[in-house]
């Protein structure tokens, strides 16, 4: 038996990837950089969602962000350089991490429990990202699977 690192995407998470690959696509937020935690099913969900951007984003492994938290999550942000990141981690670290980041939640039933795969845009009004904060992102879009299958 795997452990939970190793375990791969179900056939649900796969559909979910490819599914929010072709949402984030079509609303134009394609990212540049993408951080995972390295966790086999992460990084097979970047492998799909890459599959149907138009750009290949580079995409690096921070095993740190495997079951992080918060605190933890917006260390590893606070190193990034490209101009639009993503992040794909774990539960219940990722949930935490946008409702400490976003100055206001977003207007969504799920919002404040994210399910696998809910997807949250938040953009900053920063000159870099070693300046963001708690509370200092705009959560101006949000998404999860279910509502995309």
């Amino acid at each position: 038996m795997l452990d939970d690192f190793q375990r791969p995407l179900n056939g649900r998470g796969r559909k979910s990837a490819h599914a929010l690959g072709d949402w984030l696509r079509a609303e134009g937020w394609v990212p540049e950089d993408v951080i995972v935690s390295g966790a086999v099913r992460t990084v097979e969900t970047w492998g799909r969602m890459a599959g149907v951007m138009p750009v290949t984003a580079v995409m690096r492994s921070e095993p740190v962000l495997y079951h992080a938290s918060a605190e933890t999550m917006l260390d590893v942000l606070r190193g990034a350089t490209a101009q639009t990141v993503m992040m794909i981690a774990h539960n219940p670290g990722i949930t935490a991490f946008a409702n400490r980041i976003a100055r206001a939640p977003f207007d969504h039933a799920r919002f404040d429990d994210q399910p696998t795969g809910a997807t949250s845009i938040i953009q900053f009004d920063v000159p870099n990202w070693n300046d963001a904060a708690g509370g200092s992102g705009d959560v101006v879009d949000f998404v999860i699977p279910r509502e995309l299958l």
